[in-house]
């Protein structure tokens, strides 16, 4: 008899482990990415030069990443709801809702998200986020 090896699933998808990460400041959220992650930010009718929201491969989120907490959430973010729903063969949709100062915009906003993500063998190795507005509280 043939011994099969079974390599257990994540406990919660990546996305949700790097978005967690991501709210606590954590830094080794980019365990959960795999070396030539495709990623990029959207944001609808907002008028932000995003365009270095943008990049592939982990070289390039670390400096996304810098950017992000310098210019966009400098003390960090609150995450009021994040809900991972499931679809087929490695892919979800997430929807992210926050709470953050906005540094960009120097004032405290609410910011609601939606996640379309793919992961293979645990690490997210596809992300595009729509930004569908940023409210201030």
């Amino acid at each position: 008899m043939t011994a099969v090896s079974h390599t257990p699933a994540p406990s919660q998808p990546a996305i949700q482990s790097v978005l967690q990460k991501f709210v606590a400041g954590d830094p080794g959220l980019m365990e959960h990415m795999a070396n030539d992650i495709d990623f990029r930010i959207d944001h609808y009718a907002d008028d932000v030069d995003v365009s270095w929201q943008a990049g592939k491969g982990l070289e390039s989120m670390g400096a996304i990443l810098t950017r992000l907490g310098t210019d966009i959430f400098p003390q960090g973010t609150e995450a009021l709801d994040i809900d991972v729903q499931p679809l087929a063969d490695g892919w979800h949709l997430t929807r992210f809702h926050q709470r953050f100062f906005y540094g960009l915009k120097d004032c405290t906003v609410t910011s609601l998200t939606y996640i379309i993500s793919h992961e293979t063998d645990g690490k997210l190795d596809y992300f595009r986020e729509t930004v569908t507005g940023a409210i201030p509280v």
